[in-house]
């Protein structure tokens, strides 16, 4: 593999416009080439990001470029063909999440690249949100004590009219949208900052009519680590667009508690004293805190060291997996335990 990675996108479509931005502020790295489907996409993208070569078919591009990884931004149901396709190449796969459309597919998914002796990470940005990555500083250095408890707070706003979701009208069509989409952001970086989940209570609801999917969810969580937890989400009641953060955040401890606001501000409350402002590092450059360009950027190293990734695709498997218990639990009323799903 050569010093400078070279890397070929597949998709051109809305969230495309993010990773390509940050892939041109990365050094070490090369985009070669984007392919889309749809007839004309990839030419007018490739030129917009000043990439040499456009294809409408990513085989094609995957076999005349020769990558060393593909970075594919599709609709999930694409993502299964697609990953094994280029490890058939012997190409590297990033994936943009949701993993893939079925529990089975994401099996499937990272068996193929196992067995092809490439890497399979998929594309989880919001745990390299500057604010959580300070928050879990803050968490690991003591100054909250022993952490009981984390709550997120999100509101869109997007989700609300005849027609919802203008810049991805697809989400209108899908059978599962709040968790599956938006909510398994929140999932992963509650792994993130406190680790595994053992089990899962989750109600949800559709408020809008006109979508197939949910649009309201909230979800109890419980960690292994004793931890308790809550995702309060909809996409009905916010504004539009949504700021920084997406909506608010907060983790509680016997020492004290640090919260983050949409606007990606943290204030802290030491136990017994007033809150007060704490450092948030933050860029209006980028995707959300700039996430997308720090998430690339530690794909990248990944890439070129053999260093494990945060979301390396057997990894990501925890993140389906809640995913996957909060249906199962929103269907079934009951709580589910994470120990039971069935993983290989």
């Amino acid at each position: 593999m050569s010093e400078d990675l070279r890397g070929a996108m597949i998709g051109a479509g809305y969230f495309s416009a993010f990773q390509a931005e940050a892939w041109s502020r990365i050094p070490g790295v090369k985009i070669l080439a984007v392919a889309d489907s749809v007839p004309g996409k990839a030419p007018e993208f490739a030129m917009r990001w000043s990439l040499p070569g456009a294809y409408t078919s990513a085989e094609e591009m995957v076999q005349n470029e020769k990558p060393d990884f593909v970075d594919i931004v599709t609709r999930p149901e694409s993502h299964r063909e697609l990953a094994e396709m280029a490890a058939r190449q012997g190409v590297h796969v990033i994936c943009q999440k949701p993993m893939a459309s079925t529990w089975e597919e994401c099996l499937a998914m990272t068996d193929a690249c196992k067995k092809a002796n490439v890497r399979l990470i998929v594309h989880e940005n919001w745990r390299w949100q500057p604010w959580y990555r300070q928050v879990k500083h803050v968490m690991d250095s003591g100054s909250l004590g022993t952490p009981y408890h984390m709550t997120f707070r999100m509101r869109t706003g997007d989700g609300l009219g005849a027609e919802p979701y203008k810049l991805q009208p697809y989400f209108r069509e899908m059978p599962k949208l709040l968790i599956f989409e938006t909510a398994v952001h929140h999932l992963d970086t509650s792994r993130f900052l406190a680790g595994e989940i053992s089990r899962i209570y989750c109600q949800t609801r559709r408020i809008n009519p006109v979508i197939q999917g949910e649009d309201l969810a909230e979800i109890h969580l419980s960690f292994v680590n004793g931890m308790q937890g809550l995702i309060d989400a909809n996409n009905i009641s916010g504004k539009v667009p949504s700021k920084a953060a997406m909506g608010s955040f907060r983790v509680e401890g016997d020492r004290g508690m640090i919260r983050l606001t949409s606007s990606g501000r943290l204030f802290l409350t030491e136990h017994g004293k007033e809150e007060s402002p704490y450092p948030s590092p933050a860029t209006e450059r980028g995707y959300r805190g700039d996430s997308v360009r720090a998430a690339q950027e530690h794909y990248l190293i990944c890439l070129k060291t053999g260093l494990r990734c945060e979301s390396e695709g057997e990894e990501y498997l925890n993140t389906v997996a809640a995913v996957e218990a909060c249906y199962r639990s929103a269907e079934t009323g009951q709580v589910v335990s994470l120990a039971t799903k069935e993983r290989h």
